[in-house]
């Protein structure tokens, strides 16, 4: 093995393992939510509450971490992808919204599907806004002597 491609194997693991220590924990927070949910709500109806804030609270999450400087690629793989990515999984959303259409709720899994993307949008450039305006108050010397990171 070349050195160039011992260099990127390592680069590609480090990448990964920052994936996984993000998507860890924002699995059990999505895990926690839905039986929070279910335990306060009950049934189908937690779930599909449970699923809508944890997507909500990961859009406006990933605003924030696009806000950040684009030398931030560690953090954009462990927040963005890892944690992000793992609280906000399509397949759930799509598995508790099944479950809503064949129980008969088809009329609550559309205003489900609808407030939740444009809902999602907003909250991610909510997100993005809240993540500039602090990164704009921060004092200019937190970012003296940080060097690059690997894009």
């Amino acid at each position: 093995m070349s050195a160039t491609a011992s260099r990127s194997l390592r680069g590609d693991l480090r990448d990964l393992a920052l994936v996984a220590a993000g998507a860890i924990p924002g699995a059990l927070l999505r895990w926690r939510l839905e039986a929070i949910g279910t335990a306060a709500v009950g049934g189908l109806r937690g779930l599909v509450g449970a699923d809508f804030v944890a997507n909500m609270l990961g859009c406006l999450l990933l605003g924030l971490v696009l806000a950040q400087s684009k030398r931030r690629q560690r953090l954009i793989l462990w927040a963005g992808i890892g944690f992000c990515g793992s609280l906000t999984t399509f397949s759930s959303w799509m598995l508790q919204l099944a479950r809503a259409l064949r129980a008969g709720q088809a009329w609550d899994s559309l205003l489900v599907l609808v407030v939740s993307l444009l809902g999602g949008l907003v909250l991610v450039a909510l997100g993005h806004r809240l993540g500039r305006r602090c990164q704009a108050t921060a004092p200019a010397s937190s970012s003296k002597g940080a060097s690059p990171q690997r894009s």
